[in-house]
């Protein structure tokens, strides 16, 4: 019993440091996972699909993957205090499927720089696109608005024919 003790004691202070940023880690691990899916799903839609949309008053499936890289960086760029990109740069100007995944692919590496964040500096006020919160809010935001937006590209994969990187078996 005394070893238990002692190995828990002896464990506390590396769980402690695991855990010193829970809000940013919670963000950020919700953010990758959507953004693993978007990324995948960039790479697995044939190219000649990119200009696939369900309807004529929605984004197509390229400039769906140019919005999600635009507005990550927008959202990370708030949490780390730089200048304020326009949101529909990346959409309005690539327009290859070798654009777009390099595009997404840029902005997720820009953004891991935002959610190494501490939760103490993600307490810190930020403001982006006329709203203002704390560096944690757009991080969450950023996740969230990634979430929504694979749930329209596994709508559009799904129209094609194709399994969703989701639904797509896992390995072991």
């Amino acid at each position: 019993m005394t070893r238990i003790v002692a190995a828990v004691v002896l464990a506390l202070p590396s769980l402690a440091a695991a855990q010193a940023s829970p809000g940013v880690t919670a963000a950020r691990e919700a953010w990758r996972q959507m953004t693993t899916y978007i990324t995948r799903a960039a790479e697995q839609m044939p190219e000649a699909d990119y200009a696939y949309r369900p309807i004529a008053t929605v984004r197509t499936f390229g400039q769906m993957i140019g919005h999600v890289a635009g507005a990550q960086r927008v959202f990370c760029a708030a949490a780390l205090g730089d200048p304020e990109p326009r949101e529909d740069a990346i959409e309005k100007s690539a327009t290859t499927k070798a654009a777009l995944v390099q595009a997404l692919k840029a902005s997720t590496t820009y953004c891991e720089r935002a959610y190494a964040l501490t939760d103490a500096q993600a307490a810190g006020r930020a403001s982006s696109m006329g709203d203002a919160g704390t560096k944690l809010t757009f991080l969450a935001e950023n996740a969230t608005h990634n979430a929504e937006h694979y749930g329209n590209i596994v709508t559009y994969m799904r129209m094609k024919g194709m399994v969703p990187p989701s639904s797509q078996p896992r390995s072991q």
